[in-house]
């Protein structure tokens, strides 16, 4: 991959969505979504977020606003685990025409001599159908997860967005 610029997400409109049943109820504050809206920003993104419960009707019907209100990029944190609850990816993958493992798997690997129970995670990564395809990535939900992330997300993203604009790759 070619260098990182500094704002290599300059103008990019991403969504974050956390998906958490005690952090929608505010029963707990939400630790992923605003790091990862903040650190997004930090390098360009015109970044908003949002929090929606566990539940596959709502985490579609977000994701679907997301898409039609113009987001290029919509990344989910939380839900990917195999917990009864856990339907992230249940509600993603319906949503996606053009998969792509290797961001999830990269994000898996990672972490993976360090947390081996990062393999239980069941994140999906792709692209929608249309004329101005989004790219839709899911994210574990714990802090320490996300956090390892992003290093990686900003220039995976940029170097997506190119290819989809058709730039030189």
């Amino acid at each position: 991959m070619r260098p990182v610029p500094d704002f290599p997400l300059r103008s990019v409109a991403v969504r974050v969505i956390t998906v958490s049943d005690r952090a929608f109820t505010r029963e707990r504050p939400d630790a992923t979504g605003p790091l990862l809206a903040a650190e997004l920003a930090s390098v360009g993104a015109d970044a908003t977020r949002t929090i929606v419960p566990d539940d596959v009707a709502a985490i579609t019907q977000e994701l679907v606003a997301a898409i039609d209100s113009g987001a290029q990029v919509v990344v989910t944190t939380g839900g990917t685990g195999i917990g009864p609850r856990d339907v992230t990816p249940e509600a993603t993958r319906p949503l996606i025409d053009r998969e792509l493992p290797g961001i999830p798997e990269v994000i898996r690997q990672r972490d993976s001599a360090r947390v081996p129970s990062v393999a239980l995670s069941r994140g999906v990564a792709g692209l929608t159908t249309g004329d101005h395809p989004v790219l839709l990535i899911n994210l574990p939900g714990s802090p320490r997860a996300v956090s390892s992330t992003l290093d990686l997300l900003p220039g995976l993203i940029a170097h997506a967005i190119d290819q989809l604009n058709g730039r030189d790759h």
